[in-house]
């Protein structure tokens, strides 16, 4: 096994990684405006196998609480529509020729606090997975004093730069956080 060695950048690409994850996830919270990222999960089963609803159709938002789904092939709209029904996301096709309007239905106050507190649970989820990789880091730069190969001095600056670095990374998370907290909130 090779000798680890300590690199800031690849600590905070894994901490990036965190932030990645966590705008998909919140990205499939329906929040009474119409987005793809709604549909970004669902697939259906066509040609012997299923395959992902932007690889059958376009999905487009014509209108802030609309969208449409314009599917590509004539005899996938069945298996299309089946999907978008099958996958629970309390949106009801409504199907003329190749084109499946799905109107997103407005959102009432408790439905908006529970989607919020859902919001709550991802971002904790992407902070707990950031303290995850500051622990690593931090593991790293100890082990590197123990065997002699980093000096105290550079184990502080690394400690630091990595302290630094999930700092602005759990800082980031919660603008994230607020920002859909806000989008979902409001009307």
């Amino acid at each position: 096994m090779a000798a680890e060695t300590y690199d800031i950048n690849e600590l905070k690409r894994r901490m990036q990684g965190a932030i990645g994850v966590l705008k998909q996830e919140l990205g499939g919270l329906r929040t009474g405006r119409a987005s793809t990222a709604l549909l970004d999960h669902i697939q259906a089963e066509v040609y012997g196998s299923n395959m992902p609803l932007n690889q059958l159709a376009s999905i487009t938002v014509p209108e802030p609480r609309l969208l449409s789904v314009q599917v590509w092939d004539r005899s996938a709209v069945h298996a299309v529509e089946k999907a978008i029904v099958a996958a629970n996301v309390g949106l009801t096709p409504n199907t003329e020729g190749q084109v499946i309007r799905l109107r997103v239905p407005e959102l009432n106050q408790e439905r908006r606090k529970e989607l919020v507190k859902v919001a709550h649970k991802y971002a904790e989820g992407a902070r707990v997975a950031v303290r995850h990789v500051r622990r690593d880091g931090m593991d790293l730069i100890k082990k590197l004093e123990k065997d002699g190969t980093a000096s105290k001095d550079d184990v502080g600056r690394m400690g630091d730069e990595i302290q630094k670095a999930t700092d602005q990374t759990i800082t980031e998370i919660d603008q994230i956080l607020a920002a859909k907290e806000k989008e979902i909130m409001t009307v």
